[in-house]
C-alpha cells in the first residue's frame, strides 16, 4: 500500500516545478505538477481559479501550495498546508529579532510576551512569509472592521487603535520584543541564519503533547483512566536472575496503538502493533536490567516475533535521578576513538567545539550509537531542517558556507586532525565507552561532574517534583 500512495501523487522539487510549470523543464520528466480547479468566489460570487502544486521544500518537508485567482474582482489568496507527516513530538521557537524567515502550519500559535498578544491557529493559515509578514498581516486584520467597531463601540475601537500603534511598530523593528512559534505537530520552523552553528538570538524547544493537543491533531488519545468493568490484562512471566521474559497474550497491544502508529507515519511502530495485533503466535518482549561499568544501571527492552520476523530493541537509563550532571569531552584522534560506543539520552547536549556545531538537550532523542554515527546523525539531522540554507533560492554566500562545513566535517571524520566531542547531561545518562579497562588509564576521556543549575533543574521538571509521599510509603515498607 506505501509503494502504490507513492506513485499515485506528484512530488518535484521547487526548481522542477518550477520549470515545469513555465513550461522550460522535461515534459515528460514531471507530468502535470501543478492542478488547476475551478471554485467560488468568496467576494463577488463569480467562479475563479485555484493551483494546488505538491511539493517539496529542500531538506525540509513536502507541502502543498494553494493559490486562488478570481479574474472578475481581482481578489487574490495563497497558503500553506502541509503534506507529510506529524512530528512526534511538539516544538516552540523563541526569536528575539525581526529578519527571519517563517513556516507556520495550521495547528501553529504565534504569541507575543511584551503585548499580551496571541495569534491563534484558526486566525491564520499555513504560510510561508517572515516575523515581519506574520505581524503585518495581524494588523490588517484587526484593522479590517474598525470604521464598523467605531460605530458600535468607540471606546474599544480607540483602545484597538493604540493596540494596533505598538503592534505596527514591532512589525517596523522600531522596538525590541520576542516572538514565538509554538506548534504542537513540530511542522513550524524559523530560519536560523547562524545554521549549522546556534543562534544567540533564537531557541528552540521540543516537548511531549499533552493529551488535549493529541486530540485537536487528530490523534486516537487513550483514556487516562481505565472503566469500572475493565479488567487487567494477565501476563506470563519467568524470572531467571535479574532478567524477566513476559509473554503478552495474542490482541494484548490492539488497534489502539497500530492506529496511533499510523496516524504518526512511524514505520517501525505500526510493524510492532500490527505484528502483535495480528499474529497468530505470541510476541516475546524481553526486559533485562544491566549495570554498564563506569556508567549506570539500565534497562534493556527487546521485542521479537517468530512469526514475521520483527525485532526492536530500546535502552532507557534506570534507577534514581543523580544529585549532579555529567560532562563527558572525548579527544578524537584516531579510528578506534570513532568506533567508540555512545549512548547519548534525551537530556543531551552535544558540542563540537572544532565545527562551531552545538546541539541542544532534547534534539535527535535518545540514540545508542558510535562516535562517528552520533556525528552522522547530527549532519543529518541539520540538513534536513535548515532548508533555507540549501533550497534553490539561497544566497550564494550561505551555500559556501554549508559547503566549507561539510569540507570540515570531511575532514574531522576522515581524522586529517583531532578533534572534541563533548556530551553534557544534567541527568548523568549519557555514556562513552572508555578505551582501556580502566577509566583512569584512559587519557583522551575526561567525565565530569557538576551540580545543576536552577534552570536545568527547571527544564528538567525537578523543581516542583514532590517525592514525600514515595518516601513515607518506602520507609514504611522497609524500616
Amino acid at each position: 500500500m506505501a509503494s502504490s500512495g507513492e506513485e499515485g501523487r506528484v512530488v518535484v522539487d521547487l526548481r522542477s516545478a518550477a520549470e515545469s510549470a513555465g513550461g522550460g523543464g522535461d515534459e515528460e520528466a514531471h507530468a502535470a505538477p501543478l492542478h488547476e480547479i475551478e471554485s467560488l468566489c468568496m467576494r463577488c460570487g463569480d467562479n475563479g481559479t485555484t493551483r494546488l502544486l505538491m511539493t517539496m521544500i529542500p531538506h525540509f518537508r513536502e507541502v502543498v501550495l494553494m493559490a486562488f485567482e478570481c479574474p472578475h474582482c481581482g481578489e487574490r489568496n495563497n497558503e500553506v498546508q502541509f503534506a507529510g507527516q506529524l512530528q512526534p513530538k511538539g516544538c516552540c521557537y523563541r526569536l528575539e529579532i525581526l529578519n527571519r524567515q517563517v513556516v507556520k502550519s495550521d495547528s501553529a500559535t504565534i504569541k507575543i510576551p511584551e503585548l499580551d498578544f496571541e495569534i491563534p491557529p484558526e486566525a491564520q493559515r499555513g504560510s510561508l512569509s517572515t516575523v515581519e509578514g506574520i505581524i503585518m498581516r495581524a494588523v490588517d486584520e484587526l484593522q479590517a472592521l474598525q470604521d464598523e467597531r467605531k460605530k458600535v463601540d468607540p471606546q474599544k475601537a480607540e483602545a484597538i487603535d493604540k493596540f494596533l500603534a505598538k503592534l505596527r511598530s514591532l512589525g517596523l523593528g522600531e522596538a525590541a520584543f520576542t516572538f514565538v512559534l509554538d506548534d504542537p505537530a513540530g511542522n513550524s520552523f524559523i530560519e536560523n541564519q547562524n545554521a549549522p552553528s546556534s543562534d544567540p538570538l533564537l531557541s528552540v524547544k521540543f516537548y511531549e503533547r499533552t493529551r488535549e493537543q493529541q486530540a485537536a491533531l487528530g490523534f486516537l488519545v487513550e483514556p487516562s483512566t481505565e472503566e469500572p468493568g475493565d479488567q487487567p490484562v494477565n501476563h506470563a512471566s519467568t524470572v531467571e536472575g535479574n532478567s524477566e521474559v513476559l509473554q503478552e497474550p495474542h490482541g494484548s497491544v490492539g488497534a489502539v496503538a497500530g492506529r496511533r502508529a499510523i496516524a504518526q507515519g512511524n514505520p517501525d511502530e505500526v510493524a510492532a502493533a500490527l505484528c502483535r495485533y495480528s499474529a497468530p503466535e505470541e510476541c516475546l518482549v524481553f526486559d533485562l536490567w544491566l549495570e554498564i561499568p563506569y556508567f549506570r544501571e539500565v534497562i534493556v527492552m527487546a521485542t521479537t516475533c517468530d512469526m514475521c520476523g520483527y525485532r526492536n530493541s530500546e535502552l532507557k537509563p534506570g534507577g534514581e535521578i543523580p544529585a549532579k550532571g555529567k560532562k563527558i569531552t572525548l579527544r578524537v584522534q584516531n579510528g578506534k576513538d570513532l568506533t567508540r560506543d555512545v549512548i547519548k539520552s534525551d537530556s543531551a547536549g552535544v558540542k563540537v567545539p572544532e565545527l562551531e556545531l552545538e546541539l541542544a538537550s532534547g534534539t535527535l532523542g535518545g540514540i545508542v550509537t558510535t562516535v562517528e554515527g552520533l556525528i552522522v546523525k547530527i549532519c543529518e539531522a541539520l540538513q534536513r531542517v535548515h532548508g533555507f540554507h540549501l533550497g534553490d533560492s539561497t544566497l550564494e554566500w550561505k551555500k559556501k558556507k554549508w559547503e566549507d562545513f561539510n569540507d570540515r566535517l570531511s575532514k574531522l571524520l576522515s581524522l586529517q586532525e583531532p578533534w572534541t566531542l563533548i556530551i553534557d547531561d544534567g541527568l548523568a545518562a549519557s555514556f562513552v565507552a572508555p578505551a582501556t579497562d580502566s577509566l583512569e588509564d584512559d587519557n583522551q576521556l575526561t567525565i565530569e561532574e557538576y551540580v545543576r543549575s536552577w534552570e536545568q533543574n527547571e527544564e528538567l521538571g525537578l523543581n516542583d517534583m514532590d517525592t514525600s509521599s514515595a518516601d513515607a510509603a518506602y520507609n514504611t515498607t522497609n524500616p
